[in-house]
């Protein structure tokens, strides 16, 4: 297991130098003009601008909460919703293909909606994220929960276990897994939905700033702020790889 861990590891560095040397070797020769791929070393610089400026925290402070909020609606809702929804039958099987069907329809397609409804704030931005992050939340809690074995649930029932009772020692432990797999993609979804709509219309954040820099004609400044989001998708996918890693053992363990 560990020297699979190091050759991963190997593979994923070698990845990251050849991009890196890629794009050194490209600007050195002078094979694409600066405009379309400044050199890395002007957009190191570009990236101290903005620190030394004042104009970088206060923008990944508003991108970082808009998130916040949208996730927190879209978990909140898709567990409930998943979780009402695999009550019964029925109805699991009535709505399940509904919102299936809907999740396959670029939501991107109603962004004016929301900026009509929620204006070109942060709102627009919060029910965008949360209603793009509800649908795999929501389905993978029906996945999960509505796949639970029969005879957990015969046997709780059997023991007296109240539905509390039931959800805490019978559903959740049984669906966790499936649940948590919809929450990582619920969440990078709204990642990308908050930064993409921020870059269509918004009044701040870190999508507007990238959109600004390319109004502006600053490329060096653009592609900071999109190697800073690059980064941060990179390690937060990383971070809540290694969280699955250790409920999986800790699974495992019990």
């Amino acid at each position: 297991m560990k020297s699979e861990n190091a050759a991963q590891r190997v593979i994923q560095l070698a990845f990251v130098a050849i991009v890196g040397g890629a794009w050194y070797w490209t600007t050195a020769a002078g094979k694409i003009s600066p405009i379309f791929l400044p050199k890395p070393d002007a957009v190191w610089n570009a990236f101290n601008q903005l620190l030394n400026r004042g104009q970088f925290w206060p923008a990944v402070f508003v991108t970082l909460k808009t998130i916040a909020q949208a996730y927190g609606i879209a978990v909140v809702c898709g567990v409930l919703a998943g979780y009402l929804i695999t009550r019964s039958k029925f109805m699991t099987e009535a709505i399940e293909p509904i919102i299936a069907g809907l999740f396959t329809i670029p939501i991107t397609l109603f962004f004016p909606m929301f900026i009509l409804f929620f204006g070109i704030g942060a709102g627009s931005k919060i029910a965008y994220g949360a209603v793009y992050g509800f649908f795999p939340i929501a389905l993978n809690t029906i996945a999960g929960l509505g796949n639970v074995d029969e005879r957990y649930l015969r046997a709780a029932d059997s023991m007296g276990a109240g539905r509390f009772d039931t959800f805490r020692h019978v559903l959740l432990p049984y669906a966790f897994p499936v649940i948590l797999t919809g929450l990582r993609i619920g969440f990078f979804i709204c990642f990308a939905s908050v930064l993409g709509g921020e870059t269509l219309s918004s009044v701040a954040g870190v999508g507007r700033n990238i959109a600004l820099a390319a109004e502006l004609m600053e490329p060096a400044r653009m592609y900071a702020w999109i190697a800073f989001v690059i980064f941060t998708a990179i390690s937060l996918n990383m971070l809540v790889t290694a969280l699955e890693n250790h409920a999986a053992r800790s699974e495992a363990g019990q």
